[in-house]
């Protein structure tokens, strides 16, 4: 849900620009910094925006400056400067004054400078519109960029979790002979006898409190589901939300059923794979 983007424009009446920006947010949040002449068209922007982002933090600013002599500029009206200059200089022969006019004067001469009114704004907006248009391209896109790198990276975190999966698979069977074994070598160390269907009914028992297929077999289920999620053309941060916390409750499960450090440790790495992912999906929109 990071990204950030920049687009620049010249136009005749002066320089938009527009500067994007997100951060991770669990919702989709908007925030545009507009000049006050381009108020009216915050609705129209959000709009667009909504329809490219579907979750983060986005502030989005624009900056209009204009030209020199564009808004209100003082404007010098020739015609009428060469008529006041003409009549200075037929007095001054009249008089027979040779004093050169003074320009501050000149210049305060009805008529001679006028004052432009501010330009009308609607092609600026129409241009600022268009202009937010391509800086949205270029934002979607780096997010898309990112979004590449982070897919790749929870494959991978995916591929490694799939590893300890296996280890875990070939020896689950092995602690339940351990214990199965250890039972036995007690049983003779003291000398007694036991009735052979109690000692299976304890067996029994132990291997269902030992027994983590179903765990495993939930988890394989997960990351196909993830593996799926990451090649739909939606928005999928929430659906991998949720899939992290099914696949930590499943890693929690295995963890506290373990009766074996080796199947201790794998689970434990499984949580610490979950928590790198976890992370990341929260980039995710």
């Amino acid at each position: 849900m990071t990204g950030y983007a920049r687009a620049e424009q010249q136009n005749p009446s002066g320089r938009l620009s527009w500067e994007l920006r997100s951060v991770n947010h669990r919702y989709l949040e908007l925030q545009f910094k507009l000049p006050e002449e381009f108020r009216s068209m915050e609705n129209d922007l959000r709009q667009l925006a909504t329809q490219r982002i579907g979750r983060g933090k986005v502030e989005a600013g624009l900056r209009y400056s204009r030209d020199n002599g564009v808004a209100g500029g003082l404007q010098i009206d020739t015609d009428r400067l060469a008529a006041v200059l003409a009549a200075v200089e037929k007095i001054s022969g009249q008089l027979r004054t040779s004093t050169a006019p003074d320009p501050i004067q000149v210049l305060a001469w009805p008529g001679v400078v006028r004052i432009d009114s501010a330009p009308d704004v609607t092609v600026p907006l129409a241009d600022a519109m268009q202009l937010f248009q391509a800086a949205l391209d270029d934002f979607t896109a780096t997010r898309s960029r990112e979004g590449e790198r982070t897919k790749l990276y929870l494959v991978e975190r995916l591929d490694a979790m799939a590893v300890l999966v296996e280890r875990v698979k070939v020896r689950a069977p092995q602690v339940r002979d351990a214990w199965l074994d250890r039972l036995r070598a007690k049983i003779a160390e003291l000398g007694v006898d036991v009735d052979p269907a109690r000692l299976a009914q304890e067996a029994a028992l132990a291997a269902q409190r030992l027994d983590v297929d179903e765990e495993l077999s939930r988890l394989g289920s997960h990351f196909t589901e993830v593996r799926d999620t990451l090649v739909r053309e939606e928005a999928v941060g929430r659906r991998l939300d949720f899939l992290m916390q099914e696949l930590n409750r499943e890693a929690n499960t295995l963890s506290s059923k373990s009766q074996d450090a080796e199947m201790t440790r794998c689970a434990v790495e499984m949580k610490v794979i979950i928590e790198q992912m976890r992370e990341q999906v929260q980039n995710i929109e």
